[in-house]
């Protein structure tokens, strides 16, 4: 198991955990989950609830060749025929 792969199985769980917490509370709660893109194929995910829990992640687009981004078939214009 990679640290990346461990990494996004902790960060579900915790935000599994989270969530039933905020549903259990008697009273307001706030949850909310940030994204980042980072370099090498990684995305930064931060979970807010009362702290801030981060986790480092490994990820790649489908289709976009390893670590080069520029390539990515999503981020490229198509004109108009």
């Amino acid at each position: 198991m990679t640290k990346g792969y461990r990494a996004k199985k902790e960060a579900q769980k915790k935000l599994e955990t989270l969530f039933e917490e905020l549903l259990e509370h008697e009273g307001f709660g706030e949850l909310r989950i940030e994204m980042r893109l980072l370099k090498r194929g990684q995305k930064e995910v931060i979970i807010y609830c009362g702290k801030q829990y981060r986790y480092v992640l490994d990820f790649q687009l489908q289709g976009a060749p390893n670590g080069n981004r520029d390539t990515n078939p999503l981020l490229e214009r198509s004109e108009p025929h």
